[in-house]
């Protein structure tokens, strides 16, 4: 009988085979191949970081003005003091009196001569050779030294197996045709340039990753996305969906001339479309149409309309004998949605079902039985849909909102789920944070993309304006005449009570701070932590005037709509990122009346923080904001891909290697087409599993 091995502290991080360890590129390098005497390191170190030795002549542990451990060395030139805040006994054994040691840091003046502050030590032979290449520093987790990872990396360079899953396969002629201009190394002496520069290197490039060997690097993993992406779409297109043609709808009676879904939709709505929502329209028309499922993301600013685009794409499902089912990550969310398409569809005869995870168990049931027998027309809700005890009767379309709040394994769940074995639906995803035109060439590759690049005639641009939280008093007096003109606001603030950590103003005490202030009127407070029938009735007050205030959290970031409310103030504004602050705002200026957007800001402010703020002041456009966002904080939490646990692309800079991405997409075309046995061999080496995340 065998016992299990606990996985080790490399296995933790993924390092698990030789492979895995060879693309655990460095973060960073030092420059160990350089010797300084002290006193070269006393000159040089105010300067830059500088690498001496020396022997230890004294080691003390001070307790002024706090512990402390002070090790003195010298050599023939001059003496250095090293200090530590932070120590364990093993260093103060490592740097025993007599012991000769070398170190590396930068030189400051200190109250006994100069020093160093927490250097990097080592304890070497007085003669010890220097390295000959840089020194890797390699992203890491706690408990984890870099001395395992570079031994472990050393080992895997020199593994067998290594040299044979890096053999060079992809065609000379291919990089000859689209790379004419670039001398890239090859993938094996790329990664092993990588991992041991020269000391000569170009540290910049390296630093910057635009050194020739990280380009080989970048391409090649992009490489493999792209033809995942291709191949999703191909593997899409042979799959199966219900074929859904205008006018082949609703059987017709000469006598009784039925009006389709579609038509009584179009007749009720109190509004006509625009031009772009006619296109988006007749964009999705067309996917419908087809014998494949349409996989389609529907890009539109806060207030221009995906919504009713949706119940339109609805109606043509439902019309056809299909379900149709609207997917939203929050309950605030799907219950606007409920609503809303209760006030649409019921006139017309559609039963619609609401499913949420916060249903007593008794509706719960009852609501999964009108699915699965196919009664309910139309299914509104959360994540609940997606549950394995769900099943629909037939379900023609399933509509995401706010798609990237879902992780990619819900997505991909969804979409594998839902059906049956002889048809898949067609999705329509919906979001109101734009997608920067690199994040949609090297993520959504694989989707249909239509923008709806025009508001509704009669709304107006909000104003936006950045104030200081010293100003708190003269904002409530302003929200107070604005209140008593017969309009409504929002007040918004970060968090719902007081945390030791980060001394907000929470919603709780403004709300209390607030109804003191503002005794004429009446006021409502949301936040997460309500029961969902609370927030709702709340809510519901709110849109019908009884509430003119909402003070709230987040919660009321998307999907609430009540034109008559037209001034935000967002407390602590420098504490929400660009994304959060768009939703936000998109909340006023639903209404033909001036709306206002106030970005309240506690001092000091962080550089990232005033230009954020200053952007948003600046412009309303979603697009500017979005590539800000992108370059701010990456694909990862703009996809939802951080939710799936799963890194995406682990090299490549969507801004700075923008132009690698077509030079892909090229060469994956051409891979598909002529080099279909080497296909399978890419995706392995740089995807392996996480491949099946690309086709969500």
């Amino acid at each position: 009988m065998t016992t299990k091995q606990a996985p080790s502290t490399l296995q933790k991080m993924g390092l698990d085979s030789p492979m895995a360890l060879a693309l655990h590129l460095p973060a960073r390098y030092e420059d160990e191949t350089e010797l300084l005497t002290i006193e070269g390191a006393i000159q040089q170190g105010r300067f830059s970081t500088v690498q001496t030795q020396g022997i230890v002549i004294r080691n003390q542990v001070l307790f002024r003005p706090r512990r402390q451990m002070v090790v003195t060395i010298e050599d023939k030139t001059e003496t250095l003091n090293l200090r530590f805040l932070n120590f364990y006994p093993s260093q103060q054994k490592q740097m025993a009196v007599g012991v000769n040691i070398r170190v590396r840091g930068d030189v400051r003046e200190g109250f006994q001569g100069p020093e160093m502050v927490h250097p990097t030590v080592r304890a070497v032979t007085p003669d010890a050779p220097l390295p000959s290449s840089l020194t890797p520093v390699y992203p890491a987790s706690a408990g984890v030294s870099q001395a395992v990872i570079r031994k472990a990396v050393f080992q895997a360079l020199r593994d067998p197996s290594l040299q044979e899953s890096l053999v060079e396969f992809l065609p000379n002629k291919l990089f000859a045709e689209l790379l004419p201009s670039h001398d890239w190394p090859n993938l094996q002496a790329a990664i092993t340039y990588l991992h041991q520069p020269p000391a000569d290197a170009n540290t910049q490039s390296l630093f910057e990753r635009t050194h020739p060997a990280w380009r080989r690097v970048q391409f090649e993993e992009l490489l493999a996305q792209q033809i995942s992406l291709k191949r999703a779409l191909a593997i899409r297109r042979e799959r199966h969906a219900p074929s859904i043609i205008k006018d082949k709808g609703r059987s017709r009676d000469k006598k009784r001339q039925e009006e389709s879904f579609e038509e009584g939709l179009l007749k009720a709505l109190p509004f006509k479309l625009t031009k772009a929502q006619e296109r988006v329209c007749l964009e999705i028309s067309n996917d419908l149409s087809k014998s494949f499922p349409m996989n389609r993301l529907l890009q539109g600013d806060v207030g221009s309309g995906k919504t009713v685009i949706a119940a339109l794409a609805a109606a043509r499902v439902m019309d056809h004998g299909y379900q149709a089912a609207i997917m939203a990550p929050t309950e605030i969310l799907a219950e606007q949605h409920y609503l809303k398409m209760k006030e649409w569809f019921e006139p017309l005869g559609v039963q619609i079902a609401w499913l949420s995870g916060s249903l007593k168990a008794k509706n719960k049931k009852l609501a999964q039985e009108v699915i699965e027998s196919g009664q309910a027309q139309l299914i509104v809700g959360t994540h609940a849909l997606i549950q394995e005890n769900v099943s629909f009767a037939k379900l023609g379309l399933a509509v995401i909102d706010e798609q990237h709040r879902f992780g990619v394994r819900q997505r991909l769940e969804m979409q594998q789920r839902v059906g049956s074995e002889l048809f898949y639906c067609h999705q329509l995803m919906m979001t109101a944070t734009p997608i920067p035109r690199t994040l949609a060439m090297t993520y959504y590759a694989d989707l249909e993309v239509s923008i709806i690049d025009a508001l509704p005639p009669g709304r107006k641009p909000i104003s936006t304006k950045v104030v200081k939280a010293s100003r708190r008093e003269e904002v409530i007096s302003g929200l107070q005449s604005w209140l008593s003109r017969g309009l409504q606001a929002y007040w918004v603030c970060p968090l719902i009570e007081e945390s030791e950590a980060i001394q907000l103003q929470t919603a709780v005490d403004s709300f209390e701070q607030l109804r003191q202030a503002l005794p004429e009127f009446k006021m409502g407070l949301v936040h997460g932590r309500l029961k969902a029938d609370e927030k709702a009735a709340v809510m519901a007050a709110f849109k019908a005037n009884e509430i003119q205030l909402l003070v709230a959290t987040t919660v009321i970031e998307v999907g609430v709509d009540v034109p008559n409310a037209t001034l935000m103030v967002i407390e602590h504004a420098e504490r929400f990122g660009y994304a959060q602050i768009h939703q936000l705002r998109g909340r006023v200026g639903r209404g033909s009346a001036d709306s206002v957007c106030i970005l309240m800001y506690a001092e000091p402010l962080s550089v990232a923080a005033k230009e954020r703020l200053q952007t948003l002041r600046e412009t309303s456009d979603g697009f500017v904001i979005a590539e800000r966002d992108l370059s701010l904080r990456g694909p990862g939490e703009l996809l939802g891909a951080k939710q799936s646990g799963d890194a995406m692309l682990r090299f490549v800079d969507l801004q700075r290697d923008a132009w690698l991405i077509e030079l892909a997409q090229q060469a994956a075309e051409r891979l598909l087409k002529d080099h279909t046995a080497l296909v399978e061999r890419h995706l392995e080496r740089w995807l392996g599993s996480r491949a099946e995340f690309l086709k969500a």
